[in-house]
């Protein structure tokens, strides 16, 4: 390996570290019902696939999928979503990484039970030195209790 290419490789596990930790911070604002630092790791023109199979595109819609519908709190309690990944792959050309894991909506708060969880993906793209969400992958395979009654999108 020359010189560059260890180079190349410090960056690039910096870089991956960066991603993991943004995704930290992100986990932590969302058991926190922070929006507003959810959100600033998207881009304005995320586009999101749902667990169940619905679209989001755009920040404002993304984050309008994270606020209980208006009157709910007394029909449903609050799912707390966390994303843990597994792989964080960058590239050594572009500013692009690749993230993979898994995830899970526990019912009421962090250590409620797991009701829904399944497999994920995200585009992160490096801008101005930082490290945003491009687009996410969200894929329901388990749920438990009022998980199981949520309906996907066919």
């Amino acid at each position: 390996m020359t010189v560059a290419g260890a180079d190349e490789a410090t960056v690039q596990l910096a870089d991956a570290r960066a991603v993991r930790a943004a995704r930290a911070a992100q986990n932590a604002a969302i058991v926190a019902g922070d929006l507003d630092t959810v959100t600033s790791f998207w881009t304005e023109d995320i586009t999101v696939r749902r667990a169940l199979g619905g679209p989001v595109t755009g920040r404002t819609a993304a984050r309008a999928a994270f606020e209980p519908p208006i009157g709910s709190a007394a029909l449903s309690p609050r799912i707390v979503y966390q994303r843990i990944p597994n792989e964080v792959e960058v590239s050594a050309q572009w500013p692009l990484a690749f993230e993979s894991g898994v995830w899970e909506g526990r019912e009421g708060t962090s250590n409620g039970p797991v009701i829904i969880g399944g497999r994920f993906s995200a585009q992160w793209v490096k801008r101005d030195g930082r490290w945003l969400i491009r687009s996410e992958v969200f894929v329901a395979l388990t749920c438990a209790g009022a998980g199981c009654s949520l309906i996907a999108v066919p």
